[in-house]
């Protein structure tokens, strides 16, 4: 008895006869022969003989004229190799739609933005204290208020705002201020940009994007606000300009970011030319760049995550060996208290506590790169935690020592971890720049599509994610705006000043 494995052959583009068929099904009735049945390797070809069998059931049931029909017909048509790949992907187990694949591919973008985007942040409590008490020695409540008001920038702004609400407001997955102004264009007639502006209804049903219609108050309001937009043109070039200004603010981020970072991380090592050191670190970091953001968030994320644990512990240590009171600072009375006795001074201080949130634009400018979800899980898991816990760590040892307040950070170090602190502050100073610099790249590539920006050349750095792209000529001219930044002001004091006031 012969043993017979009906499949298809992959380089024979042949059909098979529908005679040929009814010959094969009377030998296996007749027992002549017998259909093997496939092994695991062949799961998908078995899956392709119920469609055959099938057929061939068909072809059984049809009279002897619909037979003899076929028989001048002579053609039954084989499944090929393109069928076959067609079921393997059919059957395939989707890394998007299974629920542990999701997992899995969000927590690998959290792990990966942490080095991307948060290393700008991160690195803020190198120079926060130094910056906002830069010309005097604070008393007890100055640092109970500046504490206060850190701790409440980075609740209402960072995590509430963008990681709450912003981010929830992308373009089809991009974020930035041109993802905001390409999206408010897509639902009202208010862009000054003719690329950017739909032309007729069927341009919007043809769009991915929806607006939940309710007929309430908010939504009479807000359409009244669209119309009365959609009639200004002074309002049209008021909604461009303002959009061009963020998106000019955030490309000034991604040139002060790189220089104070660095320049903050290498003045712990009190003995080396800061500046020299910096201009050094700032050409290595922009040369890795051409990388791009996925290989680079793998090297920098390990780095990042070390560094986060190691501010968050010495900050509890602090807390507890120094001073717990300054928990007081949780109560947003101290703030009123803050402004009421220093007055205008603390209006000047203003400008260096806003540093404790320098880099947090770059949550959203980095959205195409990574994902909503991946960024707020990075954010409320580890950012957040360890930011407000060296925060009331090095307000504790200014209680006590408030005549440290220019390098508070190093000061408040324990002597045992001081040199791993700051091999950790360099290494992550270096990649800290990162945030900004992606940001910078993502948002002139959005300016492109809008016509906002010169045509210049747009590498994709990953087969997987869109939004991972790499600017040539935009990476050096940034490498270039920060050497001759660093170069010029030589130490954070200046920089601080520029950047925060």
């Amino acid at each position: 008895m012969e043993e017979v494995i009906l499949k298809s052959n992959e380089d024979d583009h042949s059909t098979y006869p529908s005679s040929v068929v009814l010959n094969v099904v009377e030998m296996i009735e007749n027992h002549d022969i017998t259909v093997a049945k496939p092994n695991k390797t062949q799961d998908v070809e078995a899956e392709m003989m119920i469609k055959v069998n099938n057929d061939v059931e068909d072809v059984k049931s049809q009279s002897p004229i619909q037979q003899e029909q076929n028989k001048n017909i002579n053609k039954f048509v084989r499944l090929d190799s393109l069928d076959q790949e067609a079921f393997q992907l059919a059957r395939r187990p989707s890394f998007t739609t299974t629920k542990a694949g999701t997992i899995v591919a969000v927590m690998q973008l959290a792990f990966q933005s942490i080095g991307v985007v948060y290393g700008d942040i991160g690195t803020s409590p190198l120079y926060v204290f130094s910056s906002t008490f830069s010309d005097r020695i604070p008393t007890k409540n100055n640092i109970l208020g500046a504490l206060s008001l850190i701790i409440y920038s980075l609740t209402l702004f960072p995590l509430i705002k963008y990681v709450l609400v912003v981010l929830r407001a992308n373009d089809n997955g991009d974020g930035g201020t041109f993802a905001m102004y390409s999206l408010i264009c897509r639902h009202a007639r208010v862009s000054a940009i003719p690329s950017t502006q739909l032309q007729g209804e069927d341009e919007m049903n043809l769009s991915a994007y929806k607006l939940n219609i309710n007929p309430n108050k908010n939504l009479k309001r807000a359409k009244k606000i669209k119309e009365a937009m959609e009639r200004s043109g002074f309002a049209k070039k008021c909604l461009l300009v303002v959009a061009l200004l963020g998106t000019c603010m955030v490309i000034g981020d991604g040139i002060f970011t790189p220089c104070i970072s660095v320049l903050s991380a290498v003045d712990g090592a009190k003995k080396i030319h800061a500046s020299i050191s910096s201009v050094a670190i700032l050409v290595v970091l922009f040369s890795v760049q051409r990388f791009g953001t996925d290989k680079v968030g793998y090297a920098f994320a390990p780095a990042i995550v070390v560094w986060y644990l190691f501010i968050g512990i010495v900050g509890i240590y602090n807390l507890i060996q120094h001073d717990p009171t300054v928990l007081k600072a949780f109560n947003p009375m101290y703030i009123f208290k803050y402004f009421k006795e220093d007055n205008k001074q603390a209006w000047i201080s203003l400008g260096g506590v806003i540093l404790c949130m320098t880099g947090t634009e770059a949550m959203f400018a980095d959205l195409g790169h990574f994902s909503v979800r991946s960024i707020q899980i990075a954010f409320t898991g580890l950012v957040y935690p360890c930011l407000v816990s060296t925060y009331v760590g090095q307000a504790a040892y200014l209680s006590k020592f408030p005549h440290n307040v220019n390098d508070a950070f190093y000061k408040s170090t324990p002597e045992s971890v001081y040199w791993p602190m700051f091999a950790a502050a360099v290494l992550a100073s270096i990649i800290a720049s990162q945030a900004m610099i992606s940001a910078t790249f993502a948002i002139v590539k959005q300016s492109m599509s809008l016509g906002c920006f010169p045509r210049v050349r747009v590498i994709h750095t990953s087969h997987k994610h869109e939004g991972q792209v790499y600017i040539p000529e935009v990476n050096y001219l940034l490498m270039f705006a920060c050497v001759l930044v660093t170069a010029a002001f030589k130490n954070t004091t200046k920089i601080g000043n520029a950047y925060g006031n």
